[in-house]
């Protein structure tokens, strides 16, 4: 499709004001607190695979409110730790999939951890195992709207905790080296990422690829696509719920994740890009706390730039661990 939204120019420059809950910080420090305290040791164990030059292992971790959260983690066979690790989390509707399916971060020589998204899995790819045991009030279909009645019901609450969690559960193996965890993910998997790199100290790097769950009121005023429209869709039907719905959502809200991450961040975004509008990404990257430095694709949609822009990341994120070890 044509470009819809801002000029690059203006992109560059958008610094929108952002509706932030007086008491976020406490939200999201009582949500964390209560999960893990609740939380149990992760389990993980060595899964039977052909692949050779890997060595794959099926992941269960504590998630929000101490729920059991399936993941991967994949090192390269043989290797000695602890390395620098990825972890990285899933885009809209899809679980964990198989682990050969995402080999690129363990063939370059670093761990990596892959999060499943809970009660997702059903809608792409080959699936995913965990389930998301809390029910909501009345939503649209979708999840962006199960539980939009009140922060504390939110369906991201849960998965949010979970991404910090995941972060918590994978420093703890001995293949990982703590201090150079890096997390990313695409669409909604880089929105996920945003929010555990605010709510998680020390990461060494974020790299959001044409994030998704930023900008929430400009969003869905701006495009037609899911899954926005499925907020579009509630709100056309509970027309009294306006203010409570967007007074929920900047509880979840990416630029305000951003302007809370030290770590160093490369987003991308595709200015053709009609799921996740530039401008909506551009509103977290220009907020970046640690700073960010965004890889424009500018005739590409929600694709972005694929395989190209992870040999990007792949640069990047060596050059930053590079920096880091020369401190």
């Amino acid at each position: 499709m044509p470009r819809f939204d801002l000029s690059p120019a203006e992109l560059h420059e958008y610094r929108p004001t952002i509706a932030e809950p007086a008491d976020f910080d406490e939200f999201w420090r009582r949500t964390l607190v209560e999960s893990r305290a609740a939380a149990r040791p992760a389990r993980r164990h060595r899964v039977d695979s052909p692949l050779t030059l890997v060595e794959v292992y099926d992941v269960e971790f504590s998630g929000y409110a101490g729920d059991p959260v399936r993941g991967w983690f994949v090192v390269p066979a043989g290797a000695s730790g602890p390395l620098p690790t990825v972890v990285e989390y899933n885009g809209y509707g899809g679980g964990r999939g198989l682990p050969h399916e995402r080999l690129a971060w363990a063939a370059a020589g670093y761990a990596w951890a892959f999060m499943d998204t809970r009660g997702q899995g059903s809608g792409w790819g080959t699936g995913g195992g965990t389930p998301d045991p809390h029910g909501t009030g009345p939503s649209s279909s979708g999840f962006m709207t199960r539980g939009v009645d009140d922060p504390a019901e939110y369906y991201y609450r849960r998965v949010f905790a979970d991404a910090a969690l995941f972060v918590d559960a994978v420093r703890g193996f001995d293949e990982v080296d703590e201090h150079r965890v890096a997390v990313t993910g695409g669409s909604q998997g880089g929105g996920i990422a945003i929010a555990a790199a605010g709510l998680c100290e020390g990461l060494v790097g974020v790299m959001p690829d044409v994030p998704f769950l930023c900008h929430f009121e400009r969003a869905v005023g701006l495009t037609d696509a899911d899954p926005y429209q499925e907020i579009v869709r509630y709100l056309a039907v509970h027309r009294d719920a306006v203010e409570r719905t967007f007074a929920t959502l900047s509880y979840f809200d990416g630029a305000n994740f951003a302007a809370r991450a030290a770590a160093p961040a490369l987003y991308s975004v595709a200015l053709m890009d009609p799921i996740c509008p530039p401008s909506t990404v551009y509103a977290a990257a220009n907020r970046h706390l640690g700073g960010a430095q965004v890889i424009e694709y500018p005739f590409n949609e929600h694709e972005g730039g694929q395989g190209v822009h992870w040999q990007r990341q792949a640069s990047w994120l060596a050059a930053r661990l590079a920096e880091a070890a020369a401190r």
